[in-house]
């Protein structure tokens, strides 16, 4: 007569340990990149390059001279800076004390490519409008 064959493992058992395994995984795979998350937080919040609170620096105006160059007015206690921002330097170009300037004087700098965006479409739409109009004038 024949030996008796072993007994057959039953294969939900092995699927059920294989989704064990997987769902560990997955649960370190989150708990290291809410770690992670957690420390980017802390290190933006409590990091070297916070503002220090006797520092008082506010630009004053901006202007674009080429793509990546600009002159930057900013403000430092009762004094103005005139900077050359550009080439990944930035260097003193003037100094002199701070003027008091109305509210509505005060330029904004623009916002980065939002603002140079919204600036654009307004010439845009003024050159497009102003010359439209000559058209009909000299028509008539």
């Amino acid at each position: 007569m024949s030996a008796p064959s072993p007994p057959m493992p039953a294969a939900g058992g092995d699927a059920l340990l294989g989704m064990a395994a997987l769902g560990k995984t997955a649960a370190v795979l989150a708990l290291i990149i809410a770690l992670i998350l957690l420390c980017g937080y802390l290190l933006r919040r409590l990091g070297p390059h916070r503002s220090r609170p006797g520092l008082n620096l506010k630009v004053v105006a901006s202007t674009a001279l080429g793509p990546r160059e600009r002159v930057v007015v900013v403000e430092l206690e009762d004094t103005w800076l005139v900077l050359g921002v550009g080439g990944g330097q930035v260097s003193k170009l003037h100094e002199l004390p701070a003027q008091r300037l109305p509210p509505g004087d005060i330029a904004r700098p623009e916002a980065g490519f939002a603002g140079r965006f919204a600036q654009a479409l307004k010439q845009q739409a003024g050159e497009r409008l102003g010359g439209s109009r000559s058209a009909h004038r000299d028509g008539a």
